[in-house]
């Protein structure tokens, strides 16, 4: 296992205040009180391009920030949950995935693979531990999730372009000495 450094802190770090400023400043309305997280483009490149670990950090620990200054406690630890099942699973695919030829083929695996990690993590994790918290059925909190799913995905699909332009210029600042 690779030790950490004080880079991989501070470029963890920048990530995390970046998917923080993004879900704060570019608010994009979708659906009744939803808005599209931009965060989740931050997520998406550092787990493309520096890793799994360090993509989910910052998807876990940029949604606690965010979460906290919005609105305290309420809906966090779903969140939190969704996003280190999200982080965990879709890095894995994109670290498996990036070596092949097509890109094509590499794109459609990718998209498969974030609408998974969402419906399970949003639909699955988040609803589940809003049943727990909120004492309603999973059912209602499945549905009231539905809008959550669909942005996250769209967001994440919408990402993976990112992913792809920003690649080799991340690992070059990642991999300075």
């Amino acid at each position: 296992m690779k030790e950490c450094t004080t880079k991989d802190i501070t470029i963890t770090g920048i990530g995390i205040a970046l998917f923080v400023a993004l879900s704060f400043v570019i608010r994009v309305p979708v659906f009744e009180n939803y808005y599209i997280c931009l965060g989740y483009v931050v997520m998406a490149v550092y787990l493309y391009s520096v890793g799994t670990i360090q993509g989910t950090i910052v998807g876990t620990f940029g949604v606690f920030i965010y979460c906290l200054l919005i609105s305290g406690l309420r809906g966090m630890p779903g969140w939190i949950l969704a996003n280190i099942v999200i982080g965990i699973v879709l890095g894995y695919v994109m670290k498996r995935t990036k070596n092949i030829n097509s890109k094509t083929t590499e794109t459609i695996i990718q998209i498969i693979a974030v609408v998974i990690s969402v419906a399970v993590g949003i639909l699955v994790i988040k609803s589940g531990v809003e049943c727990f918290l909120y004492g309603q059925p999973f059912w209602l909190r499945t549905a009231n999730n539905i809008y959550a799913f669909i942005a996250d995905i769209v967001t994440l699909i919408l990402s993976l372009p990112f992913c792809y332009m920003l690649d080799s210029r991340i690992k070059k600042i990642v991999n300075e000495q």
